[in-house]
């Protein structure tokens, strides 16, 4: 995985929890095909058909708060999600997405600093965001090297079964 990624801004609130990520009629499967079309179907049922590869979701407050569920940054990464920046994550979703090889960054963006459709560019090594429409640069705690490692592989498992 390159730590450079570049993709459109998908600017969501506070308090997205996993119910709104991925709403529990669609648990019966963890294939991320079948749950890429239903994410974030509480937020808008429209978004995951407009979400590109590569994009990237941006939020405020406790992201994937709520249930413990995998589904849920399995369903963003399914639908191509390349990575969420947050002021902060739900504790639980925050494990569940590295181990599932979805980087995350932590970032106190300044209110209105990104726009939907904004185009960003991360660094996940050193947690540059750059906005590149306003050409406004933010910083969010940098990935650690043992993290982006476990998201090179794919996921917790890849990543250890790599090792052994």
């Amino acid at each position: 995985m390159t730590t450079v990624l570049e993709g459109n801004a998908w600017v969501l609130g506070d308090h997205i929890d996993t119910d709104v990520i991925i709403p529990a009629k669609y648990l019966v499967t963890f294939e991320p095909e079948h749950l890429a079309p239903h994410c974030f179907e509480g937020v808008d049922p429209e978004l995951a058909r407009q979400i590109q590869d590569g994009d990237i979701v941006v939020a405020g407050k406790n992201f994937g708060c709520g249930s413990s569920r995998e589904h849920a940054p399995i369903a963003m990464k399914g639908l191509g999600v390349s990575c969420i920046v947050a002021r902060s994550f739900g504790q639980i979703f925050y494990r569940n997405a590295f181990n599932r090889g979805l980087p995350l960054l932590e970032c106190d963006l300044p209110k209105n600093s990104v726009s939907m459709g904004d185009q960003l560019r991360v660094n996940l090594e050193s947690g540059e965001i750059k906005n590149l429409i306003s050409n406004l640069t933010f910083q969010a705690a940098p990935i650690p090297d043992f993290m982006r490692e476990i998201i090179t592989a794919g996921g917790l498992i890849p990543h250890v079964l790599k090792n052994r």
